[in-house]
């Protein structure tokens, strides 16, 4: 039986048999075409509106190097206001779907997701200590990014230690109690922070959000998701493996220890740098991976960049919808969880066996 798993397993995992299906490619065509029209929305709404023509000449002149289209306040608004904030969001939506989708797929369950191991506490914890101290805007991000590597780090650590008989377990629990230890430090904080200006920073930096994004902070974060999106997409084929016994996939010659490791790895930079950029984030990571599976199936290689598209226009019509629906700028994460945790449970009840 294991002989035909790592078989079947062997094929899957090989390039001719990851070949795009018409199923995934008409899904993953109608992902970007949706994140392209979601774009050009975010774009043109607010309390600034534009029109798609408006927003199409203004387009057209930035990419010719021709006169602005607009008055110098729209081409101000557009393009160094909604502009880093539509793109912070894509980049922030694609990093957690890339990272959720890896996640899923090392740990062998549906159900993880990209903060399983920690590294959202650790970037809050080290954003509220940055706020706490008076830091500027730049260097809460940078504490934030530190943080969540911290993190996982630590629990990197652990798992390394004590986890030789079922390295999965240990890293999962190890996670679970660094995160309760993270959550306990920024609830302390919390208790030391000014109530009348940290306070209420830190709490909305906690709930999420891209209201204070800038160039900077994309330019912070980019090589980041670069570099963290690059060792997934580099080893797509051998994270299928994973979903095998340890002793299966290393019979096929996988090491399986390092791959794991490389993983954790890619998953925490994309997974720190998004969430140094938004806050946190929840639901993501979560529920887009289970929307691409749904339509891509579980090969890695046709799920990362379905996830990566899904996710990224979910968080750009989300962010729109943050700044757009009231008076007042609402949580990211308010909204993802309003979306998500509905949608969620309909996939609980999709998949539950007949009695």
């Amino acid at each position: 039986m294991a002989e035909v798993s790592a078989a079947r397993c062997r094929s899957d995992a090989a390039p001719g048999a990851a070949g795009t299906t018409p199923r995934h490619a008409f899904g993953l065509s109608l992902a970007l075409l949706l994140l392209l029209v979601l774009t050009l929305a975010a774009f043109a709404t607010g309390k600034f509106a534009l029109s798609p023509s408006e927003l199409l000449a203004s387009l057209w002149a930035r990419l010719w190097g021709e006169p602005p289209a607009l008055p110098a306040a729209a081409e101000a608004v557009v393009w160094n206001v909604r502009g880093p904030r539509v793109l912070a969001a894509a980049l922030v939506g694609a990093a957690l779907g890339a990272a959720g989708a890896a996640y899923q797929a090392m740990f062998r369950n549906p159900l993880v997701s990209p903060d399983i191991l920690g590294v959202s506490s650790g970037c809050g914890l080290g954003a509220s200590v940055a706020i706490l101290l008076g830091l500027p805007v730049a260097l809460i991000s940078g504490a934030a990014f530190i943080g969540g590597l911290a993190a996982v780090a630590v629990v990197m650590l652990v798992a390394r230690r004590v986890g030789e008989h079922d390295p999965v377990l240990v890293l999962v629990l190890a996670g679970v109690a660094v995160g309760a230890l993270l959550g306990a430090g920024i609830s302390l904080v919390k208790l030391l922070a000014d109530p009348s200006v940290q306070l209420p920073a830190i709490t909305f930096w906690l709930l999420g959000g891209l209201n204070a994004v800038t160039r900077s902070d994309l330019g912070f974060a980019w090589p980041w998701l670069a570099a963290g999106t690059l060792l997934l997409v580099l080893w797509r084929w051998r994270i299928n493996l994973l979903s095998l016994p340890d002793d299966e996939a290393a019979a096929l010659g996988v090491r399986v220890g390092r791959l794991r490791a490389g993983v954790v790895v890619g998953a925490t930079l994309v997974t720190a740098a998004a969430v140094s950029m938004s806050g946190i984030v929840g639901w993501v990571g979560l529920v887009v991976p289970h929307v691409a599976r749904l339509i891509a199936g579980p090969e890695f290689s046709r799920l990362l960049p379905l996830a990566m598209a899904l996710g990224a226009g979910f968080v750009v019509a989300a962010d729109t919808l943050a700044r757009t629906l009231a008076a007042i700028e609402l949580p990211l994460s308010v909204l993802t969880a309003a979306v998500g945790a509905p949608f969620f449970l309909w996939l609980l009840g999709r998949r539950r066996s007949p009695a």
